[in-house]
């Protein structure tokens, strides 16, 4: 029995790490991640939000211990020329969802106070215009983190 034991938890961990989700109020962030970024530099987060609930709301700002700042940014491609242009909200209609991703709507984690390495978690409370506060950890990895069932960490904001 107790190799058994030994046997499922060394599986356990060399699974790679599934999807984390956090939820609250009918509001949840899907797959947060970050890329590895050296201080001093600007780090970048990914996710998608989802709103459960009946009525809409709007992401309006993102805090990070870790950041000077966080910023809600827009690549858009014109003429051969990518930009970029910052947003000051995020719609999210009942029902519906945004999805922050690579070449498109992403956070700029500004001046990080520490380095991003693979396997580093990236703490940050999203704020919505209705006065929710969801908090999330962004993983640092150097792809998306894979979308498996199993082990999503839910955490209840202030």
């Amino acid at each position: 029995m107790r190799l058994v034991m030994i046997v499922a938890t060394a599986a356990a961990l060399a699974l790679p790490a599934a999807a984390a989700s956090f939820r609250q109020v009918g509001l949840e962030v899907l797959q947060p991640w970050s890329r590895p970024a050296a201080a001093g530099t600007n780090g970048i987060g990914y996710m998608t939000l989802v709103n459960h609930g009946a009525g809409a709301d709007a992401l309006v700002a993102v805090e990070s211990p870790l950041a000077a700042a966080v910023e809600i940014h827009r690549s858009s491609m014109a003429g051969g020329v990518m930009s970029m242009s910052r947003e000051a909200r995020v719609p999210l209609p009942p029902g519906g969802q945004a999805s922050f991703a690579a070449g498109s709507r992403h956070l700029m984690f500004l001046r990080l106070k520490a380095p991003l390495k693979p396997g580093d978690r990236l703490p940050a409370t999203l704020v919505f215009a209705s006065g929710a506060r969801l908090k999330a950890d962004f993983q640092v990895g150097t792809a998306a983190p894979a979308a498996e069932g199993g082990m999503d960490h839910m955490q209840m904001g202030h």
